[in-house]
């Protein structure tokens, strides 16, 4: 079996000879070659040159910013030995992912552990017992997502995240929390509802404030607590939303306390949720933080949603 490990060596959680450690693993089951992201963007143009050349599977070693980046380099790869008439999750590399970075939401919902020698492990198991799975995806405007999307609040605080960690802060859950309190109560502009989304066929739904968009659960994770705004998402259904009308004190610690308890339920009038979701469109009156799968991507005014079910196949 031939394999591509793609490696961001800025993985918050693995050192130089942990690496070598993987790679000595993963060659005791495949042929494998490693390639080293340079910069933002590169593990999509790996994936996609991996998938061209028709090898057999695409590991990644990172955060859920490397995955995201070569599922988007994957789906975009036309490989020139198979048919395109055949499924991706036919045609392409499976993917194996072991976790590197701070949170690692897709590797966990897949279930793998939370650290990378547990989780290479598993995956060691997986290719020798040749256990997979399919998973769909979701696609918003031309960019792949693989556990969630944000437009509005959430968002906005990944973007002040990611500010503070160009400032060398380390990404941590009170650095979410406390990028998250003061973005709700600074952050004035997006807790105005001036969105609304819209389905082919159905009522628009108008004003909300923020959306939050999944295609499995959890949303994220503070330390071993899942945070799950939509409960019932799922690889194998369509995208679950989970948005709210307004944003008053009141109302949102009251959504926020359901959405942390044990068994979440998210509900009341100021709450918004669709679950098994094929295709939709938000619409802001004035430009929104955009994020997906925890990446930043900048403001947009309109993001089409759509659900790419069976999509690719995964070693778990």
């Amino acid at each position: 079996m031939q394999a591509v490990l793609v490696v961001n060596p800025k993985a918050t959680t693995t050192t130089e000879r942990s690496r070598d450690v993987l790679v000595r693993a993963l060659r005791s089951e495949v042929d494998l070659t490693v390639r080293y992201t340079r910069q933002r963007g590169h593990a999509a143009t790996l994936a996609r040159e991996a998938a061209e050349a028709g090898v057999d599977l695409v590991v990644t070693l990172g955060g859920d910013g490397t995955v995201n980046e070569v599922v988007n380099g994957l789906m975009a790869a036309q490989p020139a030995t198979v048919a395109l008439s055949q499924s991706s999750a036919e045609r392409l590399p499976a993917l194996a992912v072991v976790p590197g970075g701070s949170t690692n939401v897709f590797a966990r919902a897949l279930g793998l552990p939370r650290d990378w020698p547990e989780g290479t492990s598993v995956i060691l198991e997986g290719l020798r017992e040749g256990r997979s799975r399919t998973i769909g995806l979701g696609r918003a405007d031309d960019r792949y997502f693989t556990f969630c999307a944000g437009f509005g609040l959430d968002a906005a605080v990944v973007g002040r995240v990611e500010r503070a960690r160009r400032r060398g802060r380390v990404s941590t859950p009170s650095l979410y929390l406390r990028s998250a309190v003061g973005q709700y109560f600074l952050g004035r502009k997006q807790r105005q509802a001036g969105l609304r989304l819209e389905r082919p066929g159905e009522p628009m739904e108008e004003p909300l404030a923020f959306a939050i968009v999944q295609n499995t659960a959890p949303w994220t994770y503070l330390g071993e607590r899942e945070v799950n705004p939509n409960p019932l998402a799922s690889f194998d259904l369509g995208l679950d939303v989970m948005a709210m009308r307004q944003l008053q004190v009141a109302s949102t610690l009251r959504t926020v306390t359901q959405i942390l308890a044990s068994d979440p339920d998210p509900h009341g009038k100021q709450v918004l949720r669709l679950h098994d979701v094929n295709e939709f469109t938000l619409v802001a009156s004035d430009p929104k933080p955009f994020q997906v799968d925890g990446d930043y991507l900048g403001e947009r005014k309109k993001v089409h949603f759509t659900a790419v079910p069976a999509a690719l196949r995964v070693i778990c």
